[in-house]
């Protein structure tokens, strides 16, 4: 007898349309019921997350940066006149008083238009003195014929005031007074001419002994020009300082303006930095910044700053306000804080992950009890490589998670689980 097969309930169509509603019902249990309740939630293991207290302390708001010791004055020595390297007197590295000879260059050039310059000088300076002489020795003979005149006008003029007394009375005639007379006048004008002559002959002698002397100024400079060349091609040391970066050999060609070698002086230290172009309208001279180490802070100044920008980045020079930390060296790197005002009591906030989700917005805080933590509006101000300045939304002594929010999503709710 044949029996009736009966077909299983749980057929593979089947079997898909229960999971397709499981998988609705899990939808709406997960996002759609916490959508409608207000609230959706998300259990976060307590020893994964950093649990943050906002206190109240000094804030201070300020930058790190990287600066590098440089000697406070270096100057670049190069060569004014060029030449062949002659001799070196010291060897990179020397400690140098000012005036001392670093090395020295020959220039046959140079060396000889001093000769001939000092020549000419000497020749011009010969000639001028002549000159002088003869002028003194014509201004003489001026002086002798104007004596001479002077002294025939004063006969010429007694003779005649004698005559003319006698011819008054009759005693000479006429013939002699008029001879007299002629001789008077000749005289007069002779010594008026004499006169004349030496004024005029002062005036053009004083007039050359001026020019002569100008001459002799322009000359004399231009020879101690030459000289200061010829001296130039010995190279000294402008300062107190190291001498660094020496690049001369003996026998080398150096042209004019070649780089020779630099001079780091002894007179301190400065501190150059690179700043984010961000700050480059905040960054002024007179900032101050803090260099801390071994348990003592010491305090810079920004002395200048640079407005050239390379590469986003711009430089700035500070220097130490009373103690310099001992031991530093050229080229060391120093972690500086670069501060932007004085320090102000303020709400602090430490610094975390959870910035990067939500830009400082809104924060979860841990609720009283410590088993939730929940969603709270938040405005944050300044901050430093420590703390977040919180100006509004949260108060001294609340508990936030300051850690990461990359999980979170959009959840509202935190449940802390141990």
């Amino acid at each position: 007898m044949d029996r009736k097969i009966e077909k299983s309930r749980w057929n593979t169509k089947r079997l898909m349309i229960i999971g397709g509603i499981v998988v609705f019902i899990a939808f709406l249990v997960i996002f759609v019921l916490p959508s409608v309740t207000g609230k959706s939630k998300y259990n976060a293991p307590i020893d994964r997350i950093t649990i943050s207290t906002v206190t109240k302390g000094p804030f201070q708001e300020f930058i790190p940066v990287n600066g590098v010791v440089y000697p406070k004055v270096t100057i670049f020595l190069d060569a004014i006149q060029g030449g062949t390297v002659q001799e070196r007197f010291v060897e990179d590295g020397a400690k140098l008083k000012k005036g001392d000879p670093i090395l020295k260059l020959s220039n046959t050039d140079v060396e000889l238009s001093l000769a001939n310059s000092e020549n000419t000088v000497y020749a011009d300076q010969t000639q001028i003195q002549i000159s002088k002489n003869n002028a003194a020795q014509n201004t003489v003979n001026k002086l002798q014929t104007m004596a001479d005149a002077e002294s025939a006008f004063k006969e010429a003029e007694r003779v005649y005031n004698l005559d003319k007394t006698l011819y008054a009375q009759k005693a000479i005639g006429l013939q002699e007074y008029k001879v007299a007379e002629n001789t008077y006048n000749y005289q007069l004008r002779k010594r008026n001419l004499a006169r004349e002559i030496l004024r005029q002959d002062t005036a053009m002698s004083k007039v050359q002994n001026d020019q002569a002397l100008e001459q002799y100024k322009q000359m004399k400079a231009s020879l101690e020009l030459m000289r200061k060349e010829v001296a130039d091609l010995t190279v000294r040391a402008p300062i107190d300082g190291q001498l660094t970066s020496l690049d001369a050999e003996v026998g080398q060609n150096k042209n004019k303006g070649d780089h020779l070698a630099q001079i780091d002086g002894f007179g301190g230290v400065k501190i150059r930095a690179l700043v984010d172009d961000h700050y480059i309208n905040r960054v002024i001279t007179g900032l101050t910044a803090l260099y801390p180490t071994d348990n003592k802070t010491y305090k810079l100044v920004v002395k200048k700053v640079f407005v050239q920008i390379t590469n986003g980045q711009f430089p700035v020079d500070m220097e130490f306000v009373g103690d310099v930390p001992p031991g530093l060296r050229k080229g060391q790197t120093l972690q500086i804080n670069l501060t932007f005002g004085d320090e102000v009591p303020a709400l602090l906030l430490p610094l975390g992950g959870f910035f990067q989700q939500t830009g400082g917005n809104w924060i979860f805080k841990v609720s009283e009890d410590g088993k939730t933590a929940y969603k709270v509006d938040l405005q944050l101000g300044r901050q430093n490589t420590n703390y977040y300045e919180v100006t509004r939304g949260l108060k001294e002594g609340d508990k936030v998670i300051t850690s990461s929010y990359e999980n979170y999503g959009n959840i509202q709710e935190l449940v802390l689980t141990k």
